[in-house]
Parts: structure tokens; C-alpha cells; sequence
């Protein structure tokens, strides 16, 4: 189906051994490839037991968290483990100078205390029905792309508008193996989540950016919230009656602890990867999508950084986007790195050679021409990739003005004072006047003037541009609160319509539309369409191999174990403690504040029953699980189908992972649970949630 434009849319492990196992694999498919394997490494589990239909299975305890991460459930009263960066907005939502739950964290201590988070979302994977030939029906060979795309495109709102009737259900066609094979995917939502505990920062995220996909890592990243529902136990609107969700089943959580070698698992719903993807379009993501980020990203952080740092009100404000923003900037420089270092174009090339050696003798035409049109498809959607990426980070991802502006200019007039409201809460307009005449100075230097939008021709030089912004912000009513509601109360929509920042939103808009979407479709649809043909050859080519589909953020499940890894220059142990945590200490960098209660615990030595048998505490673990974005809050699961930590990053050397994986260095990183607990337990004070769980000794 087609991909939408973004804003429209090697080394042996010495220290274990053991080679990463490469896949993120289709539930309901283990017992045809996996299962085998899985049992060598230390998996004791049945596949009905993982993945079942008619049954409870382990399968009921993952959901969705949010629009993109993943948690579990680990009682009997719905309560949910996340991580805190994927529960960190919905914190900063309920967050305030008087109550600062980011910086002080929040333990409910009954059902009456969780506190109710207003849009927060999760969802159960109901079902997967494989639709493919009802979607493929009238595909016929020779169809121009675009034509393809359509008819396939036409099926599947068909399909789900279908299942859409059964209204327990929310039901969506995805396209797997690059739109070869295509599945009907039913979730049951619920929406009264409620948050019941977060730690502090400082140890929700100790470290912060500095050591963001490093290892080793010392944070304790975890939050816990609870899902709701009506006297039926079914999905209900948040009322004060609705009570704790039953779930078919939940996670027990393992005391035992790990060592290398162990068997691991995690279950989750990974966002995307590109591991089948050509050298031309690793070029585009290299120097294009990561370059588009980089930069402008490092010029917003800045200034909204200093800001942050400088007023507790703006760093309640921006404490969410400021992380949504450094997470991928960070990795988008981290890949960028790795494709060098790792020669990940030339292996690219190295495929695509022995590719065209055995096309040559077994391909049809369409096979053998394929690369070279998924070369020039590349070439010729490069210029409208890139500007369309920078229009995001420079134009409506950067300055938060037009995009507002152009939102709140088109929204229904009932629904005004509340768009605002909720947007006002979290927007500092001078922290955005100087982000707003850096990025769109930037943007005029970077980006050729066929992708200017109109407004710019009034802007003579780049020192303008703050000249400009100055005028935006002194005059335009987005950029005082006061303004805009009085302009809601009197129902001037033309003092909106005709505001100057949503006439140069929409001039914005109009470069998208008129420059970038109708000339970047077509192309587009020429890359899906050789991205389809390429991957169906490389099955055939190989079929011995057991392939596995890029990750679209359905459910998958990826095995393998734990351990350490090894570069060059270092052998990494498998796990971190709070001794690390203490080395880390400084009190002078807001990134490694250590809180006080558990600077006493741990002189003190006060763990609890949940130290390891050395007497330490765990902190952070590896493994060398394949996961990507998605992944985050991803249990972590031993071969007795037990909780034993919660993944939520991935390390520096394997960045290009996405892309390439690699099997000797790439390696997930988990908040061991039993760190989990102690936190809860001795930090929290929250024995009720202990007492919640099924823990296993």
C-alpha cells in the first residue's frame, strides 16, 4: 500500500558467545519457524501457550500503549508496566508547579488515588486473519503502479469497513513483506487509563540524553498505569464507576534474576525497519531523513533547552516534546554513524550484486529491471523527500505557531476553547519566537526556492527573519492566550482566518500540496512498487530461508538471550547496578541527580528481597533480543513465560540495526524488574502494588 509523505501523512562476542538471534516474528507462525529454536535456547513454553485463539495465552497481557509503545499487564486488576520515557507525556500532562509529578514521581496507594489520564489509550490484539488473496483480487500483471496501489488501496477500506460493523473491535489491513502479503488486525481499545505510579526523574530518567542508546546504562525506566473498564468489564468512557480491567491474563514476575545465556524473549509491537531495503534507499534515510533531523532539531533543543533550564513553568511545558525530539535526533545521528562505520552501503551492494547474478539467469523481465527502477524511483522522489522532511522539522515540527494556527483556523467552532486550552498549557510563545526565526532562516538556506512558501519573498536576508518573527509574534493573536479567547467568546473566526500566522501556515500548506504531495506520490508509488518486486525475488532466490516482515507495528515476537558484548576496545558485562548509579553522580548536571532516599538505601545497603545473589542491586541488563522503535516498554520474558525486565533501548554500536542487523553487537537494553520493585517497594512506599503482582521466587 502506499507509504504516505512523513508530514502527510565483525566481531565475536567474547562475553557470552552468543550471536544475536535476527527476526521479529509473526505470533501465530511460531510453531512453523521458530518454536524448534526457541526450545534449544531455554524456551519452555508451548506456542498455544505463547499465541492462542480460543485460549488465555501470553499473547492477552501485551498491548499497546499509547499510539507507540508497548506495555504488559501484571495483575489481575489490569495494572500495566511501561517504560517511563513511554508514559512520560501523560506524566507531564498531569504534571504542575505545585505538582510535579516528573520531578517528584507519584505512587497511588488505592484505586481511589490512580489519576485519570484524559485521551491516554491501549489496545489488545483480538485477531490476525491473513486477507492477502481477497486484497491482491484484480491485480493483474502489467498494471501501472499508481493503478495497483488504488485497486489495493479500495480492497482494503472495504475489508475494514467490514469488519468495522462488529463495533467491539477497532479493525485495520496492514501490508506485510512490502505489500506481498496483507492481514485484517482486530484490537479492542480501551480508554480510561489511569496513571499509578511514576519515580522521579532522576531515576526514571537518570542520564537523560548523555546516555540515551548507550551502555551501559543505569536507568530505572518504568512507569505503571491501570486499565479501566465498565460493570461488563468492556471498554467504557472514563466514569468514576468503571472499575479495575480483568484481563484474560497476566504477566508473573520473576524474583530468580539472570545470568548469561539465559533464555529471553520479548513480545511486543516494533514500529518500523527497513531491513530489505536497496544502497539507494539507505543514501535516502542517510542523507535526507537522518539530515533533515539532525540539524534543525540540535538548533530547537538548544533554545528550548535553555529556556527549560531557566523556568520551571517551561520545563513542565516542554519537558515532553524536548525528549519526543532529542530520542530520535540522537538516533538519527547514532545510524548515520553506524551505516559508515558498519559499511552498510556496500553490504547493501554486496546483495544487490548477487542479486543481479542470479537474476540474470532465473528472473522474468519485471525481476531483472527492477533495480534499476527502484534507482531512478529514488533519484527522482529525492528533492520532494527532502523538502517535505524539512518542512516538518524547520516550517511545522520546529515552530509550534503555524502549526496551531492552521489547526485551530479549520476545527468545528465547538471545539475551539478547548484546542486551545489544552494547547496553551504546554507553550511558552517567547521560547517559541526565537525557535521559529532560527528554523525558518534555516530552512531558507537549506532548501532550494521552489519549496518556499509564499511568505518568504518578503523576507530579503537571513537577519530578517528574526525581524519577521518579532512582527508574528508582537501582532498575531496565537501568541497571546488573552487574544484568542476573546476572540473565541466572540465568535470571530475572522479575526482566526485572517490572523498572519495561519495565512502563512496555509501558504506552507500550499508549497506540500501543490509542489511536494502530487509530484512525491507518483514516485512513491514507483518505489513501492519495485520495493514489492525486489522482495518477492529475493524469496524466491532464497528459499530455504525462513524470512520475517519489516516491522509495521503490529505484534511480533523476537528470542534470544542474555549477555554481554564486545568491541574493539571494550568487553561490556551483561548487567549494571547501583554502584554504577553512585560512579554517575553529579549533583552540579541535571542529567545525573541522584535522589536522596535512594543514596540512603543504597549506603545503607536496604534491598530488600530483591538484590541479586551477588548482594547487589541490578539496575539494567542486555540482551540480544531484535527490537526497534515500538519495542519500548516490551517485556522481557524467561523461558518460564515470566516477567524479568521491560526493554527500552537499544546500544550505540548497532544504531544502523533498522537497516542491517548485527548479530555481534546488537543488543537490547532492560530495566531488570526486580529494580522494578525495589523502587516501588523502598522508593514508593507502594506494598499495595506488590502485593498486586504474582511474583515468583
Amino acid at each position: 500500500m502506499k507509504k504516505p509523505l512523513l508530514t502527510i501523512a565483525a566481531l565475536l562476542c567474547a562475553a557470552t558467545g552468543a550471536l544475536a538471534d535476527e527476526g521479529m516474528w509473526i505470533l501465530s507462525l511460531l510453531s512453523r519457524h521458530n518454536i524448534d529454536v526457541m526450545k534449544q535456547e531455554g524456551c519452555r513454553l508451548t506456542p498455544e501457550q505463547i499465541y492462542s485463539v480460543n485460549n488465555s495465552s501470553i499473547k492477552d497481557a501485551i498491548i499497546i500503549f499509547g499510539g507507540g509503545c508497548t506495555g504488559e499487564i501484571v495483575s489481575d486488576n489490569g495494572l500495566i508496566f511501561t517504560n517511563h520515557h513511554c508514559g512520560y507525556s501523560s506524566i507531564q500532562q498531569l504534571s504542575s508547579v505545585e505538582h510535579n509529578y516528573l520531578r517528584d514521581g507519584f505512587w497511588a496507594k488505592s484505586f481511589e488515588e490512580d489519576l485519570p489520564v484524559d485521551g491516554l489509550e491501549v489496545r489488545f490484539l483480538h485477531s490476525m486473519e491473513d486477507v492477502t488473496s481477497r486484497v491482491l483480487d484484480g491485480v493483474k500483471e502489467g498494471m501501472t503502479p499508481a493503478a495497483r496501489v488504488n485497486l489495493i488501496e479500495s480492497h482494503c477500506k472495504e475489508i475494514q469497513n467490514e469488519a468495522q460493523a462488529d463495533e467491539r473491535y477497532e479493525s485495520v489491513v496492514k501490508s506485510f513483506f512490502d505489500d506481498n502479503q496483507f492481514f485484517l488486525i482486530r484490537y479492542k481499545v480501551y480508554t480510561d487509563v489511569r496513571l499509578v505510579g511514576t519515580p522521579p526523574e532522576s531515576i526514571g530518567k537518570f542520564g537523560h540524553d548523555t546516555d540515551n542508546w548507550q551502555w551501559p546504562r543505569h536507568t530505572g525506566d518504568f512507569s505503571i498505569f491501570r486499565v479501566y473498564a465498565g460493570p461488563d468489564n468492556e471498554p467504557a468512557e472514563y466514569s468514576p464507576n468503571n472499575k479495575p480491567f480483568h484481563p484474560a491474563y497476566h504477566l508473573p514476575v520473576s524474583l530468580k534474576g539472570m545470568k548469561p545465556t539465559d533464555f529471553a524473549m520479548t513480545i511486543g509491537f516494533p514500529g518500523s525497519t527497513k531491513r530489505y531495503a536497496s544502497s539507494w534507499e539507505v543514501k535516502l534515510t542517510r542523507d535526507v531523513e537522518n539530515a533533515s533531523r539532525i540539524e534543525p532539531r540540535d538548533i530547537k533543543q538548544k533554545i528550548w533547552l535553555d529556556d527549560m533550564l531557566a523556568d520551571q513553568s517551561i520545563y513542565i511545558k516542554y519537558a515532553s516534546k524536548y525528549s519526543r525530539s532529542t530520542n530520535y535526533y540522537k538516533n538519527s545521528i547514532g545510524m548515520n554513524r553506524g551505516i559508515k562505520k558498519l559499511n552498510v552501503i556496500g553490504r547493501k551492494k554486496d546483495e544487490e550484486k548477487a542479486f543481479k547474478t542470479w537474476v540474470k539467469k532465473n528472473g522474468t523481465e519485471e525481476q531483472k529491471a527492477v533495480l534499476k527502477n527502484l534507482s531512478k524511483a529514488v533519484d527522482d522522489a529525492t528533492p520532494f523527500f527532502k523538502a517535505n522532511y524539512y518542512i516538518y522539522e524547520c516550517l511545522f515540527g520546529g515552530p509550534e505557531i503555524f502549526r496551531f494556527a492552521r489547526n485551530i483556523s479549520r476545527s468545528p467552532e465547538k471545539e475551539l476553547y478547548e484546542e486551545a486550552r489544552a494547547f496553551y498549557k504546554d507553550y511558552s510563545p517567547s521560547t517559541d519566537r526565537k525557535t521559529t526565526a532560527a528554523l525558518l532562516a534555516y530552512y531558507a538556506s537549506h532548501i532550494d526556492k521552489q519549496f518556499h512558501p509564499a511568505f518568504f519573498k518578503d523576507i530579503p536576508n537571513e537577519a530578517a527573519f528574526q525581524r519577521f518573527a518579532d512582527d508574528l509574534f508582537d501582532n498575531s493573536i496565537f501568541a497571546d492566550s488573552a487574544k484568542l479567547f476573546k476572540a473565541i467568546a466572540n465568535n470571530d473566526l475572522n479575526a482566526i482566518k485572517q490572523d498572519k500566522a495561519t495565512l502563512c501556515a496555509n501558504e506552507i500548506i500550499d508549497v506540500m500540496r501543490n509542489e511536494i504531495v502530487n509530484n512525491g506520490n507518483k514516485t512513491l508509488d514507483r518505489i513501492s512498487d519495485a520495493q514489492r518486486i525486489y522482495l518477492a525475488a529475493r524469496m524466491q532466490m532464497s528459499p530455504d530461508r525462513d524470512f520475517y516482515s519489516d516491522a509495521n507495528f503490529t505484534m511480533r515476537l523476537s528470542y534470544g538471550q542474555v549477555g554481554g558484548y564486545s568491541t574493539p576496545d571494550t568487553t561490556y558485562t551483561f548487567f549494571t547496578d547501583l554502584d554504577g548509579v553512585m560512579a554517575k553522580e553529579d549533583p552540579n548536571n541535571w542529567e545525573f541527580i541522584v535522589d536522596p532516599k535512594l543514596k540512603e538505601l543504597y549506603n545503607n545497603k536496604d534491598y530488600g528481597r530483591y538484590a541479586d545473589k551477588d548482594g547487589k542491586m541490578h539496575v539494567c541488563f542486555l540482551t540480544n533480543n531484535d527490537i526497534t522503535g515500538g519495542n519500548s516498554g516490551s517485556p522481557v520474558i524467561n523461558g518460564d513465560g515470566e516477567l524479568i525486565g521491560l526493554a527500552f533501548d537499544g546500544n550505540w554500536e548497532a544504531m544502523s540495526g533498522d537497516i542491517i542487523f548485527e548479530p555481534s553487537v546488537q543488543r537490547t537494553i532492560c530495566v531488570d524488574v526486580r529494580y522494578v520493585l525495589f523502587v516501588i517497594d523502598k522508593i514508593g512506599g507502594a506494598q499495595n502494588l506488590i502485593n498486586e503482582l504474582t511474583i515468583k521466587d
